[in-house]
């Protein structure tokens, strides 16, 4: 008889080696997200819930070909809001209209009850809340008492800070680890092809950072909305650029008066918009043509509130889609705003062929429509 089988009788030394596979599983599956919670999470995952819709952005850069292979369900935001978004998946993955909504475009919508019936092994929720449960809410403490894991990430609130141990979190959760690395590579250099030359520039005694606005979802709600501390904000300021928000907005996303805009006299003005021809609004996006985008970007630009902007009578108005807020393809819009803002020292930079390029090797569906635009004359 071994000293082991002395030692451990087969009952115990059975037990034993259950506690230490479990052990070595939990520490194995432990992941800290964005609001700074330690997560153990599933060894293996077969169905995801996501608590935001829109999501699935991220999820399908991490699981390529079949990024809806492990979607249990979904809260309604992506379906109700991002219509021309959701339009381009399901072209190519008809199933999206099979999978179950645990809730609407709001947080108070969502259904715990729901969530719980479709037997998910992980959520996913966002620290915006803007469309899903927030951390310590009992929506999240409900599922979390029903044995579910809820994990947070972050590309919205402050995107270059937490996109990429965000993407980590996510891809260790569900054994994507090899894909969110290669993603965050990609990521890391791209973002790099516009903070190093800004970290030069930004030694020269002629740096300057050009004021700017970005007119959040323009022509389609009222005049101002506008990034404060973080959100945009933060791509503002890392593409070398004065938001004009930052002083006035607390947080990442609020309002600024028509008086203020024209005061501040930014060199720049962005219009950020999705696809909604005929509805007004800047049309970007999946279905967009870059003649539908041109034209609705100067309509827009040239309401009363803003045309008297010097950027807009100069001809420097530029238009970009809105989701990019809340996306690891903010990157796109960082290249796009270091360009605009600072257009001699990015000459070669191109945003719409860097996001070919992630679409060609991360993305399941076409890079179809048109995302960024402008300038437009008055």
């Amino acid at each position: 008889m071994s000293v082991f089988r002395f030692l451990f009788p087969p009952l115990w030394s059975g037990l034993l080696l259950a506690w230490l596979a479990f052990g070595q599983t939990a520490i194995a599956a432990t992941v800290v997200d964005a609001a700074g919670r330690t997560v153990v999470v599933p060894d293996r995952v077969e169905r995801i819930l996501l608590g935001e819709g829109r999501l699935i952005y991220t999820l399908a850069l991490l699981e390529g070909k079949r990024p809806f292979a492990r979607v249990a369900g979904w809260q309604g935001d992506f379906r109700g809001l991002d219509v021309q978004g959701y339009a381009a998946f399901r072209r190519v993955f008809p199933q999206v209209d099979a999978i179950p909504l645990v809730g609407g475009t709001s947080p108070e919508t969502f259904s715990v009850e729901k969530a719980l019936s479709v037997r998910p092994d992980i959520a996913f929720m966002t620290l915006s809340g803007g469309h899903g449960p927030t951390p310590g809410s009992e929506a999240v403490r409900q599922l979390q008492a029903a044995g579910v894991p809820v994990v947070f990430v972050d590309f919205s609130n402050h995107p270059l800070q937490n996109t990429v141990p965000s993407l980590r979190a996510m891809g260790r959760a569900i054994g994507r680890d090899a894909q969110a690395t290669a993603f965050i590579d990609f990521y890391t250099r791209e973002v790099g092809r516009v903070t190093r030359v800004l970290d030069a520039a930004a030694r020269r005694p002629d740096w300057r950072r050009p004021p700017g606005f970005v007119d959040m979802l323009a022509g389609l709600r009222d005049c101002c909305g506008s990034p404060g501390k973080g959100n945009l904000g933060d791509l503002i300021a890392a593409a070398g650029g004065d938001n004009i928000g930052a002083g006035r907005i607390p947080g990442p996303i609020g309002t600024l008066s028509v008086e203020y805009l024209l005061s501040s006299r930014p060199d720049v003005y962005v219009a950020t918009g999705v696809f909604a021809a005929g509805q007004g609004g800047v049309t970007l996006g999946y279905q967009a043509t870059p003649a539908q985008a041109r034209a609705s970007l100067r309509q827009v630009a040239n309401r009363p509130q803003t045309r008297e902007l010097d950027a807009v009578r100069s001809g420097r108005a530029f238009g970009l889609w809105h989701v990019f807020y809340d996306s690891p393809e903010h990157l796109i819009a960082l290249q796009a705003l270091a360009r605009w803002l600072h257009p001699s020292r990015f000459p070669d930079l191109d945003p719409e062929r860097t996001r070919a390029e992630l679409y060609a090797r991360f993305m399941p569906i076409p890079a179809s429509g048109v995302f960024t635009i402008g300038p437009v004359a008055p």
